[in-house]
């Protein structure tokens, strides 16, 4: 029996990005428009790559630890 690993997806939902911060809607938007979270639309999708998620929490560590 071969077992599949899950995989990581390639675009993070804004809920899914609020769930993992554990932020608000708005919190989360705020991020996104003082360009510290990256992300990018698709139609009016609107999304997060796990890597610009990653980097936003490594930057926040960083900050912090100074």
């Amino acid at each position: 029996m071969h077992v599949v690993p899950p995989t990581t997806p390639e675009a993070l939902t804004i809920p899914e990005v609020m769930t993992a911060l554990r932020l608000s809607r708005s919190k989360v938007y705020d991020l996104i428009r003082s360009r510290q979270l990256a992300s990018f639309t698709v139609g009016r999708a609107r999304r997060v790559s796990p890597d610009s998620l990653r980097a936003f929490i490594q930057e926040q560590i960083e900050e912090n630890a100074a």
